[in-house]
């Protein structure tokens, strides 16, 4: 249920860390930026329309007293010069309008009404429109009627360039979120790149133990973890080849006394029971150190005349082992290794179905697949990974004719991880098994 609430919560939340920071981050910046503007239009707006105000009032008091004092004949002359874009002086009476005003024009006549003073009675009227244009009517001393034309234009326009800087404002906000998320979001993601990528048996290059102090504890703490880990690795698999290498002379020992013994039921049984333990102590010995099969050094190899010599020793040998496809090329590899892998997943075919097929196919991205099938039982899908891990060994072969010490599959996974490939195990169609091996 906890799972569940958020993405019914937030639909369309992201689900990347990158991506949440970069949407945390861009409103943050965007909601600060809409304030900062929104404060600085509204210092504008107040700080102009105060300007306009005082402008107005002081200039209609000028211009009606200049026109209260010029004769009649001269003041049409004068107009034109008392023209200033939102008011204008009309002489006589002006056009019809209506009493109600709206809140900006009964400002506006509050400063007319103040510049003129008690001397001029004043009527203002707005003339029907968009509502915004009044007009101011008084007499002037020689009883001649002026009137106050007022059509105010926005207090604080805004200009035609404002729209296209308030665009390269927001990329460059997007640019500067994306590139900030970015760098702090690296470091985690090389960390996650090299915890999927660990493995102590290779010579993967570490962590860099930079940047940040925070990032740099991380590195360190990751590449202190990952020493640990091999080393651990190490112990375990010098302990498991000592073992198994003390028990040899012993059982050797054992062996000898055993043949020595007179030939009875038990002495066989004796004897049988020592070559199965024999053979667990040298696949245990195979097993440890195909964990460090990296100590090969590579060499370069036709692929195609090295699983071919591997069948015609298996053949030479009686065995039916057979090669359906092959490829032209060289490969980078350790051959021993590799012939080990190969070695062991034939022995398996051979040991369940009785034949073996080896196919070679080069992938588009010029990996090299080789796949050893049969037609024996198979294995269950839910343990054809199962079969790769130490000493497992499926119900059925666990008799003494087939059942072997679980570690063949094992040593092989081990050593294709130890040259850079991937074994995967598949049923084929039809009934049988098809051990795939990748290098690339």
């Amino acid at each position: 249920m906890s799972d569940a609430a958020p993405s019914r919560r937030f639909p369309v939340w992201p689900r990347t860390l990158g991506s949440r920071l970069f949407v945390i981050l861009l409103a943050g910046l965007m909601l600060a930026q809409g304030l900062t503007f929104a404060a600085q239009f509204l210092e504008r707006y107040i700080a102009a329309r105060s300007v306009m105000l005082n402008t107005l009032e002081n200039d209609v008091a000028t211009s009606i007293a200049v026109l209260d004092r010029l004769p009649a004949a001269e003041r049409g002359a004068w107009l034109d010069r008392l023209d200033r874009g939102t008011y204008r002086f009309v002489l006589g009476p002006g056009l019809p309008g209506t009493d109600a005003m709206s809140a900006r024009a009964t400002e506006i006549a509050a400063k007319i009404r103040a510049a003129v003073g008690e001397r001029f009675p004043l009527k203002f009227q707005s003339i029907p429109g968009d509502g915004k244009r009044l007009q101011a009517h008084l007499t002037l001393s020689d009883g001649n009627a002026l009137t106050i034309d007022v059509n105010p234009a926005p207090i604080m326009p805004l200009a035609t360039w404002l729209p296209f800087v308030l665009v390269a404002q927001l990329g460059l906000l997007v640019l500067c979120t994306w590139f900030v998320v970015r760098q702090a979001i690296r470091p985690l993601v090389h960390l996650a790149n090299a915890a999927d990528a660990l493995d102590p048996n290779r010579k993967s290059p570490r962590l860099t133990e930079e940047g940040p102090s925070e990032v740099a504890h991380a590195a360190r703490a990751f590449n202190a973890m990952r020493d640990r880990i091999a080393h651990y690795l190490e112990e375990r698999v010098q302990i498991l080849a000592a073992i198994s290498h003390d028990l040899q002379t012993p059982i050797t020992r054992m062996k000898l006394r055993a043949e020595m013994a007179d030939d009875t039921p038990e002495k066989e049984k004796l004897v049988q029971d020592l070559g199965e333990i024999e053979r667990l102590v040298h696949e245990g010995v195979a097993y440890a150190r195909s964990a460090h099969g990296n100590t090969e050094k590579p060499s370069r190899i036709d692929i195609a005349s090295f699983v071919e010599s591997l069948v015609y020793d298996y053949q030479d040998t009686g065995k039916a082992v057979m090669m359906a496809g092959t490829i032209e090329g060289a490969i980078v590899t350790r051959p021993h290794a590799l012939r080990r892998v190969l070695t062991n997943l034939i022995d398996n075919a051979l040991k369940f179905a009785g034949t073996a097929e080896i196919i070679l196919h080069k992938e588009d991205d010029g990996a090299i697949l080789i796949k050893v099938q049969d037609r024996g039982p198979g294995i269950p899908e839910d343990q054809l990974e199962a079969v790769m891990q130490p000493f497992f060994r499926l119900e059925q072969s666990r008799g003494r004719g087939t059942g072997g010490t679980g570690l063949g599959l094992a040593i092989a996974a081990q050593l294709v991880l130890a040259i850079g490939g991937s074994l995967r195990l598949r049923n084929r169609a039809g009934g049988g098994l098809s051990a795939e091996i990748s290098i690339h």
